[in-house]
């Protein structure tokens, strides 16, 4: 008994140290970015656009196209990614062909290099699906589906992220209790009705859970939209679907690496990427805000 005791203690003075741990890394690097980056943090850099030479203006135009990516990118990824987790939990047979393909497939998606998607991206919608619009809805020889924009690059995150979103709901739905299942449909209710009354509103904390993790992979992310509609220098706000965008990310990894001079811009690039990481967090806390209020909903 005494051993289990000072065992228990242990565990959770280990995981409080962990916990502190975190917390201190994640300030430190916090200071220190913002530390680099605090001389260029004004309200004319955050809300100006670029100028010729990226060294002066602001950087409007990728936090609003990094924005626009993460939204576009969540509303495509996580419908898909909620009815293919309730399919594997609620539909599927455990042992059929068919559940072990699509089981196989999240697991490889989720450890494809995040390059590999881009180049996907370019070759699937851009060079496939953009180019077979353009033939049917385009004069002939005019590019307007089938060349790098947001909704290409939107798209090539959301296959990134939706193993994600689809791991998350599952376990999320794997919380539920089986007597819940069984009480809907002794009542007469229909499968559906059970999942759409029952089991979705008391799994709704995994599937918002899933989209918070998906915005964070989604806003940070870089490689994916190398090819399929990132631009570095673009002065203007994409109007449209078929437009191009600047991107936080790819602005810093931009700067980082082919400046004529990084150690003049370095300054730029701590601000770019503190900026990147408020939105990130920002879109974040909004998630999880709307998280809470579904909570309180259900408790009511």
């Amino acid at each position: 008994m005494m051993n289990n005791k000072f065992l228990g203690k242990g565990i959770v003075i280990i995981s409080a140290l962990s916990v502190a741990a975190i917390i201190a890394s994640l300030i430190f690097i916090l200071f220190e970015i913002y530390s680099g980056g605090r001389d260029y943090l004004t309200w004319e850099f955050i809300t100006g656009y670029p100028k010729e030479g990226m060294t002066e203006g602001g950087i409007f135009p990728a936090i609003v196209g990094t924005v626009l990516l993460v939204l576009i990118m969540s509303v495509a990824c996580v419908p898909i990614g909620t009815i293919t987790a309730i399919y594997l939990n609620e539909y599927a047979n455990k042992k059929s062909i068919l559940t072990k393909i699509i089981r196989f497939g999240v697991n490889t998606l989720s450890g494809v290099p995040s390059i590999v998607f881009g180049l996907f991206g370019l070759g699937f919608f851009i060079q496939f699906v953009g180019t077979g619009m353009d033939k049917v809805f385009s004069e002939p020889g005019q590019l307007q589906w089938g060349q790098p924009n947001i909704l290409w690059a939107s798209m090539t995150m959301a296959f990134l992220t939706i193993p994600v979103v689809i791991v998350s709901v599952e376990e999320s739905l794997k919380t539920v209790p089986d007597d819940l299942r069984a009480g809907g449909l002794a009542l007469g209710a229909t499968k559906w009705q059970t999942i759409r009354k029952i089991i979705i509103p008391n799994s709704i904390n995994g599937i918002l859970t899933g989209t918070i993790l998906a915005i964070g992979r989604g806003a940070g992310e870089v490689a994916p939209i190398l090819f399929t509609g990132a631009a570095y220098f673009l002065p203007n706000l994409p109007g449209k679907l078929t437009d191009q965008f600047m991107n936080l990310g790819y602005h810093i990894y931009v700067m980082a690496t082919q400046s004529t001079d990084v150690e003049a811009t370095k300054g730029i690039q701590y601000a770019t990427a503190f900026v990147l990481l408020i939105c990130t967090f920002s879109l974040s806390f909004i998630a999880i805000f709307v998280r809470y209020r579904f909570r309180q909903k259900i408790k009511s």
